[in-house]
This record gives C-alpha cells, structure tokens and sequence, in this order.
C-alpha cells in the first residue's frame, strides 16, 4: 500500500492538470462586451461570425448615422438581420468599455442535405 500511495497520487494529480487545461482551451466561454458606440475595427471584429469587413460596415454606419440609441439599432447595418442580431446580443452594449478581448467562435448549424 505505502508503494502505490506516491503512484495513486501522481496519477490524480496528472488526471487534474489535464482536466483543468481541457477546460481552459475547449470548455471555458469568452466573457466580455464589445461597445458598439466606441469599438474599432478590431474590437467589432471579436464578435461572432463578424469579420473586417462587416465591423468596418459598423463603423461607418456609425460615423454618418451618430451613435447606436439602443443595441438593436445594430441591425440597420446592412447584413446584420434578426438572426444575426440574436447572436450577437449577448456580447454587444451601448455603454461602458469593450471587454472582449478574444474572438468568440460560434458553431456554424449543419448544412441539410439537399433534395436530388
């Protein structure tokens, strides 16, 4: 038994390093906002399924319409709908600093198969 207690011990200790680093990389969720009254290209750019080019269309919405009144004001920038917006409204604020600070990955729905 005093033999195998050291093993049992490092063997727990190994299982627990790597349950807790499988948490941190894959099972651990981004928390954060992004303002979108001040955020940059950047900053717009962490959000999900939002690349360059729509935090750019964002920005320039922005600039020539004054600042969002509410977050929902968002989906009068063309390409940002009903289902956009739903995905986007857990990381976006009208107020406050952008917190964000890593890319949100959001899980594209399967592609049904299409009828022959």
């Amino acid at each position: 038994m005093r033999k195998s207690l050291p093993i049992v011990l490092t063997a727990i200790l190994i299982a627990s390093l790597g349950l807790t680093a499988f948490g941190q990389s894959n099972g651990a969720a981004a928390s954060g906002v992004v303002n979108i009254n001040t955020a940059d290209v950047a900053q717009l750019s962490l959000l999900p399924r939002v690349g360059a080019r729509a935090a750019q269309r964002i920005v320039d919405y922005r600039k020539e319409h004054g600042p969002f009144q509410k977050a929902t004001d968002l989906m009068q920038v063309k390409g940002f709908g009903d289902k956009t917006f739903e995905r986007l409204s857990a990381y976006v604020t009208i107020e406050g600093k952008t917190t964000l600070t890593s890319k949100i990955r959001s899980p594209r729905k399967p592609r049904s198969a299409k009828a022959s």
